[in-house]
């Protein structure tokens, strides 16, 4: 037992690594679900942010935080995509999400085509690295982003106002706010961070993009807002846990009560098992609906 908490315990700092996008993207989420849209283009956002700083760290050379900054940019640029379709286009959001899914991954292949002649980019020499706690630098950024979003949405008029167009927009319009306008940042503000997730997955967890970076990392996001009641502690604590699922599942060699127990497929399954469990307990208990 001891060496089963031990084992548990070393892998903390994996935990926290492959926790951290899964965080941003999932804050990101839960401003754009608050405001009346759910985004479930995050994981196709999150694979253009992951290919646009592989590139631009192999290919152009940029520091990481730029790097990282360039993802930003690039997923916020994409979810102007969506907020067309479901804000002004009043289109199901769920078929506007998954197109840009699809969307996003032959892009991205096509790039890496174009660029490398090949389905993904040159091994990159931009990997973060651990700090004295073994904590990447992802880790406190996602807790900087979670910090500064409650803030805005619990302690700033701004915050009250995205919250109000997602559950009152009558009122909202009738108190001279553009419902509109609200929906919009609120998507853009998720495509910034679901591209800025995506770099931290690509610059942390691998060498280079390939097709299978990501992963359905931003379905694992979407899920965690749902998990977590919509609520900032919420989707921390759910992102946690999905993050400790997929550690045990590659540090399950190490640790012999579980390896001797369980096959090393039940551990592979367990972030997506608990997705299926979160979207199907919280199956239409959700916010983001236009009246």
């Amino acid at each position: 037992m001891i060496e089963l908490f031990q084992a548990l315990w070393n892998m903390m700092p994996s935990t926290f690594m492959i926790a951290s996008p899964i965080l941003i993207a999932a804050t990101g989420g839960l401003v754009c679900e608050r405001a009346g849209v759910v985004n479930i283009a995050l994981e196709g956002l999150m694979v253009l942010g992951a290919v646009t700083a592989a590139i631009s760290v192999s290919h152009f050379g940029l520091p990481i935080p730029a790097a990282m900054l360039a993802a930003a940019i690039v997923g916020g640029a994409f979810s102007l995509i969506h907020a067309f379709a479901a804000v002004t286009l009043r289109a199901d959001q769920v078929i506007s999400g998954a197109g840009i899914n699809l969307l996003s991954l032959g892009l991205a292949v096509f790039v890496c085509q174009l660029l490398f002649a090949m389905d993904r980019t040159p091994p990159h020499r931009g990997m973060m690295r651990g700090d004295i706690l073994g904590l990447f630098p992802t880790a406190w950024l996602a807790l900087a982003v979670l910090a500064v979003t409650a803030f805005a949405l619990y302690g700033r008029p701004w915050g009250l106002r995205l919250r109000a167009a997602g559950e009152n927009p009558q009122a909202l319009e009738a108190a001279g706010v553009n419902v509109s306008h609200m929906r919009y940042a609120a998507v853009i503000i998720s495509g910034l961070l679901a591209g800025l997730a995506g770099g931290g997955v690509v610059l942390t967890q691998d060498i280079q993009f390939t097709t299978s970076t990501i992963n359905g990392t931003g379905f694992i996001a979407l899920a965690a807002v749902s998990f977590g009641r919509w609520l900032p502690l919420g989707i921390l604590g759910s992102s946690l846990l999905f993050g400790m699922a997929t550690a045990l599942a590659v540090n399950f060699v190490n640790i012999p009560a579980l390896r001797d127990l369980f096959p090393s497929e039940f551990f592979s399954m367990m972030p997506y098992l608990i997705t299926l469990v979160a979207l199907v307990v919280f199956k239409g208990r959700g916010r983001a609906t236009f009246p």
